[in-house]
Parts: C-alpha cells; structure tokens; sequence
C-alpha cells in the first residue's frame, strides 16, 4: 500500500486532513494526523456511551474568541486544540491557554495522545519565544503553562529554545509565574536542567500510566523509570522549583498499580500530582478500559494526601495543566468531586 495523503473537502471547500492519515505540513515535512495511523485492525468502540460526569460545556463566548484570536495572530499552538482537551471552553472563556512551543508535531507516537506525529527535521520557528512572551502579556496572563511536543530530531531534545521562551516570557512579565511541562528530553539531565533553571516556578514531566502498562501506552522511546529519574534530579538540581506529574486512569491499571505509583514518585521528590480520567481521542486510539467515578477520585486524592503530596488534584475532566494557577489554593482546585 502507498502513503499517498488523504484528505476530503470539509466546510465551504476547505480541505480536512483524515485522522491517521499522512499530509504535509506548512513547513514542508510529512505528518501523521492525530498521531496515529488508521489500521484495518483497529476494533470499534465497545464501551458504550460516556457518563453524565464527563459533559464538558461546548467552547463559545467572547473569552474564548479573544484567546482563539490571540493564538492566530501570534501563530502558536496550544496543547488544548492538538490534543483534543474537553476544558478547551472553559479555560479560554477564562482567558487562559497551555501554549504548546516548538510546534505542533511530535517526534513520539504515544497511543494516547491527539498530538500530529513526524520529523520536523530541526524546524524551529526562530520568532516563538518573542511571540509566546507577547501573547502572554496580551491575555495579562498572572499564571501561564508552557508545553511542548517531542523533539528527539533536535540535538538537545528542544531545551535551549524551550527555555528562551521561558526567559522571553519573564523579562516581558516579570509577575508572570510559569509551569513547564516538558519532554523527558531523552534522559539527558544537563538539557533538563536548562529548563529548569530558566526562571520557572514549577517543572513538570508526566509519568502517564502505572509502570506495567507504560509500554503501550507511551511511546518506546519514554520510559516509566527516566520519567521519575527527570522530575528527581529537576528537584535536587533546584529544590526551590515544584515538581509536578500526572497519570490518567481508565487505561486498565490497578489500585495497588496506583499506589505504588504514588510512592514512586514521592520517592522521586514530586510536590503536585494531578489524576484525570483517559478519554480515547479518535478510534486509532487505546481504548477506554473503564470510566473512574468522581468518588474514586476522590480516595485517590485522599491517598495522595496521606502519602505527603502538596497537593493532589483528581477529577475525572482533570488534566495537568487544569486550573494550575489555584494548585496551592490545596482544594482541589475548586473541583466538588
């Protein structure tokens, strides 16, 4: 079979990429859109349909149209449109946004993630971190949470340019606090410590899933143990920064899976620990093993306390970046589970 791109004629003749299908980008490079090719084996869902705890309000209102025009205008691309994020409405009428750096294809095929897959070949945008630091002055933005995709084509893993963006951001909003979730940058520790002495206040790097199912759910380039290796040594490379991760629950792990995760990474120094709820993006896709209950939730939370965490957030529509500003709030984020 060929790779030949598909795609077919969405709203008012626009072309519409087909998920898991081959195109290429505006920089010149193939991708994978959604992350994940379509494969004749791919088995429906079976699951049956979402509980009424997981309804997200629709995205509409004037804040979320002034952030939609913001990130056009400064052409960055935000976690909450590439993966699919169900608090994308909520979070821009609030006038908030996980801006995504270094471009919005990823070197990694994690079997969970939206994100578009490829090889960039060392494509950076030179104007990001000028552009990032406006856009964050722009929304007037007191808390802002800077993500990025993979980029193993990129000697570093993408560090130095992950933290002039930081650096950017600070000298144009010096009261500004900043979170980066970043790569695992390939275990390589000086290119984490690049980030994480760039002037952020928090450093996080997502663990994802309990240990035995990380392969398949992560990409085989990331591993459950240099997950917790990065977030150790970002903290004893600066204990001043927060450590944070997050897991998603419902991909068929255990409760005494959960636990021991929770000792890892309290072992790993890790402050904050966020838990949602997997939701599979598209049929390419893992799929959802069971729907978590706002209760369970809830005792994962109280086990995360008893076990020391600063703060532990869970919820089913919770994702890493959710309500990150009012974490040391330590009530949940406001969320009645």
């Amino acid at each position: 079979m060929g790779t030949k791109d598909k795609t077919s004629t969405g709203f008012r003749g626009i072309p519409v990429v087909e998920s898991g299908s081959k195109y290429r980008t505006d920089q010149g490079f193939s991708a994978i859109k959604n992350g994940v090719k379509t494969r004749r084996e791919t088995p429906p869902a079976t699951y049956g349909d979402k509980p009424k705890w997981l309804r997200a309000k629709m995205p509409s209102g004037a804040g979320f149209s002034s952030v939609r025009q913001t990130v056009k205008t400064h052409r960055l691309s935000t976690v909450c449109e590439e993966s699919m994020c169900p608090n994308i409405g909520e979070c821009w009428n609030n006038g908030t946004a996980t801006i995504m750096v270094m471009g919005s294809v990823c070197t990694r095929a994690c079997r969970f993630c939206a994100v578009d897959t490829g090889n960039p070949h060392g494509w950076l945008d030179p104007e990001e971190p000028l552009n990032t630091a406006r856009a964050v002055k722009l929304m007037d933005l007191r808390y802002v949470v800077i993500t990025s995709v993979d980029r193993d084509d990129l000697p570093d893993g993408g560090a130095a340019h992950y933290a002039s963006c930081v650096r950017e951001i600070k000298a144009m909003n010096p009261e500004t606090a900043v979170e980066a979730l970043t790569p695992d940058f390939n275990g390589v520790m000086r290119d984490v410590e690049k980030v994480v002495d760039s002037g952020l206040e928090v450093f996080a790097q997502n663990v994802e899933t309990v240990r035995r199912l990380t392969h398949p759910v992560r990409d085989p380039r990331a591993s459950y143990e240099q997950t917790l290796a990065v977030l150790a040594h970002a903290k004893r490379h600066r204990p001043d920064v927060l450590t944070k991760t997050s897991l998603m629950l419902g991909l068929g792990e255990q409760d005494h899976e959960i636990l021991k995760a929770m000792d890892d990474l309290r072992e790993a120094g890790v402050d904050i620990l966020t838990f949602g709820q997997y939701l599979r993006p598209t049929p390419n896709h893992l799929a959802v093993e069971r729907y978590v209950s706002p209760d369970e939730f809830d005792a994962y939370r109280r086990e995360g306390l008893d076990k020391g965490f600063l703060e532990v957030v869970a919820g089913p529509l919770v994702r890493s970046s959710y309500r990150a500003d009012r974490v040391l709030e330590k009530n949940n984020v406001g969320i009645a589970v």
